[in-house]
């Protein structure tokens, strides 16, 4: 069921991404730091909204890296405390 839910949200993106590139269809002037380019409106938009999902994708992948790297920490220290407290009771 959840690989059904997969591909039809990825069809369905890619379905608004042709409804968006066809009905945007002017041309714009991308002027990038290093390069200069000439791209439909609509590829633009596209492109440009793909690129803000890619990087937020990896920002939170990187924050919850960070999460799971503070909960292990966390376990060790846990562990440590509670072996210390068994000593301390003998």
């Amino acid at each position: 069921m959840s690989r059904f839910l997969f591909i039809l949200s990825l069809v369905i993106a890619a379905s608004a991404a042709l409804f968006v590139s066809a009905m945007n269809a002017g041309r714009v002037d991308i002027e990038l730091a290093f390069a200069r380019f000439d791209s439909p409106l609509g590829v633009a938009l596209v492109i440009t909204f793909t690129v803000g999902m890619l990087i937020g994708l990896f920002w939170r992948v990187s924050w919850i890296a960070s999460l799971l790297s503070e909960r292990g920490r966390l376990r060790r220290a846990l562990r440590i405390a509670e072996d210390r407290a068994r000593q301390a009771d003998r």
